[in-house]
């Protein structure tokens, strides 16, 4: 009876798109229409669900971003084998001892203004990553040690720059991959000021500079693209970086495609209109495709000259997150409504809320049975992960253990089934994930029902994307949330979301650089725990002796539940037979992580 309910809502939902598309074909400013507009040259024709909160590389935490398009960093992270290999520097040598590693930058490297690139960039990068005044997620991913000290980064001449490390750091190489997650080179020339000079607020004038105010045509980048133009609400435009420095084997200067449009599309059912009706040239490039989306455009594969590509399991993860923070802010109130906090820092009532979530019925129902159940913090792919038949804990929908193990901490049930607390509280609570996301949306209203079958009233409310991130990030202003994390081979790739101080810590979120102070906050004994996993982690060279601390850190999210990890997409993605040269897996979090590669067949 599920699945026919469901096809039924499909049809109606395919009866309203068809309506909408009548409508966008009357009066919508269409991308067909920017194509004829655009200078001469091939174009690539693309779409997100939101604007970019900033320009400022360091500062960005939402994804996908213009990092994608516009900045890289030292190393790559290849996005079919997951090996490190060259990029800003085409090599680098490890001594003995693995406590100095020098990277050697390719010679006459140039940035988008055709300044020399060299290694006073990269020095300026990281050591305005290390400033302790300027808040960016990278910093975590290179905190070493016990202490968390930062490498010493040294210019021995234009081309090469000494790491000197504190202790061996395995992930290193990882961390300066740049993105979606990791180091991407700055221009000491344009930013180095702005990190010296101090605003009115007190804080480093770095902090407001590149933002989505800015003339985006003065921003200085040394990726394949660089930003034409940005309007608000409708659309981002990229051209091609003169001074790239890539070049295909015949030695033509990448990128292929002169111009590609970002469309601004907050619904992905009218992205879906639009790939249809050829505005879009691809589709599921930053977020995997709806599993409903990719049955449709599969009966449709030959007639609408696209390929729908399967890259089996996507690497991000799907969660669910409690707001644990028992901090106050400076004003003494706290952060988190007492009665709820005491709910969500019981252990128990974090595990009975897992075991009463049908993740399979999420699946089979939402995902069409194409999406993998996940219980790791740790992607799949990647050699670190460890399975339930190794010895992870899961969470099986059981409403009845949950009943069990909510009456064994001390709440009950009124004659309505409402769950209460201790104190006779009803327990009731917010729910949060993006707007315009319909994965999540359903996910969330499915979450909703069966909470309710356990007697918990949950208030779910999608909200927009960039709202949601500035209360996980900043005001802390929420009960539980729902968003996904990008994933990786590299376990250390995470820790700003997992070492108790890390800018996207969120279910625990200590103060940050910049944030209007806040009192109490403490960490929990388990966070300290995951501390020094990753601390011991990223010491370790030996392969197998890290696979064990990464299973241990792995076992303690499990059994702590600080997020509840939800199903995984499969890597869906569907592109127009006129885009060649594209290398789809489910590794990388962008499906489009060769973009420099891809060409435009000729259709004239």
């Amino acid at each position: 009876m599920r699945n026919v309910l469901l096809d039924d809502r499909f049809r109606r939902g395919l009866c309203m798109i068809w309506a909408i598309a009548v409508l966008w074909t009357i009066g919508g400013c269409r991308s067909a229409d920017l194509r004829t507009q655009a200078a001469q040259g091939t174009q690539l024709v693309l779409s997100t669900l939101n604007d970019p909160k900033t320009f400022n590389p360091a500062l960005i935490q939402e994804f996908p971003n213009i990092s994608l398009f516009c900045f890289e960093g030292l190393t790559q992270e290849d996005g079919v084998t997951g090996k490190i290999k060259p990029a800003l520097a085409e090599s680098w040598e490890i001594s003995t001892d693995r406590k100095h590693v020098v990277f050697k930058l390719r010679q006459g490297l140039k940035w988008s203004d055709g300044q020399p690139l060299t290694a006073d960039d990269v020095v300026f990068t990281f050591e305005t990553i290390f400033d302790p005044k300027i808040p960016t997620d990278w910093k975590d991913g290179l905190k070493i040690g016990v202490k968390g000290e930062f490498p010493t980064v040294r210019k021995l001449d234009d081309l090469r720059v000494d790491f000197t490390l504190p202790e061996p750091f395995a992930p290193l190489l990882n961390a300066t991959t740049g993105a979606p997650d990791n180091i991407v080179i700055l221009p000491r020339h344009v930013l180095g000021e702005t990190v010296k000079a101090i605003g009115k607020d007190g804080n480093p004038r770095f902090l407001s500079t590149w933002g989505t105010d800015t003339d985006p045509t003065t921003l200085v980048v040394n990726g394949a693209y660089q930003i034409e133009s940005f309007t608000g609400g409708q659309r981002l435009v990229y051209r091609r970086n003169p001074f790239y420095w890539r070049k295909d084997e015949q030695g033509t200067q990448l990128p292929y495609v002169d111009r590609i449009i970002w469309q601004f599309v907050e619904n992905v059912d009218t992205q879906l209109l639009r790939f249809r009706s050829g505005d879009l040239d691809a589709m599921g490039d930053a977020r995997p495709l709806r599993p409903e989306y990719f049955s449709l455009l599969k009966r449709e594969e030959k007639r609408g000259s696209f390929e729908v590509k399967n890259g089996g399991a996507w690497s991000g993860t799907l969660y669910m997150a409690f707001n644990l923070n028992k901090a106050r802010d400076q004003k003494g109130k706290p952060i988190v409504d007492p009665i709820k906090s005491r709910w969500f820092n019981t252990l128990a009532f974090r595990q009975a809320v897992a075991y009463g979530i049908d993740r399979d019925r999420i699946n089979n129902n939402i995902f069409r049975g194409l999406g993998t159940i996940q219980n790791s913090p740790i992607t799949v792919q990647s050699p670190f992960f460890l399975s339930p038949k190794d010895g992870l804990k899961v969470y099986n929908y059981n409403p009845d253990k949950s009943r069990e193990l909510l009456k064994g901490a001390g709440f009950k049930y009124n004659a309505q089934g409402q769950l209460l607390d201790a104190e006779n509280n009803r327990v009731r609570f917010t729910f949060n994930t993006n707007a315009g996301n319909k994965v999540r949306e359903a996910i969330g209203a499915q979450i909703k029902q069966d909470l309710s079958k356990i007697g918990i009233q949950v208030d779910f409310n999608p909200i927009n994307f960039n709202t949601l991130t500035d209360k996980i990030s900043s005001t802390r202003d929420w009960d539980v949330h729902m968003i996904g994390f990008t994933g990786g081979v590299e376990p250390h790739s995470s820790a700003n979301l997992w070492m108790s101080g890390g800018g996207s810590h969120s279910f625990n979120l200590k103060q940050q650089p910049g944030q209007s102070p806040i009192q109490g906050w403490e960490a929990n004994d388990w966070e300290k725990e995951i501390d020094r996993l990753f601390v011991t982690g990223a010491r370790e060279l030996d392969f197998e002796k890290r696979k064990q601390i990464y299973a241990q850190f792995q076992k303690v999210v499990q059994e702590q539940l600080p997020v509840i990890h939800l199903v995984n997409d499969s890597a869906l993605m569907v592109v127009r037979d006129r885009v060649k040269g594209l290398k789809y897996s489910g590794l990388p979090s962008w499906g489009l992580w060769n973009i420099e590669e891809l060409r435009i067949r000729d259709e004239g």
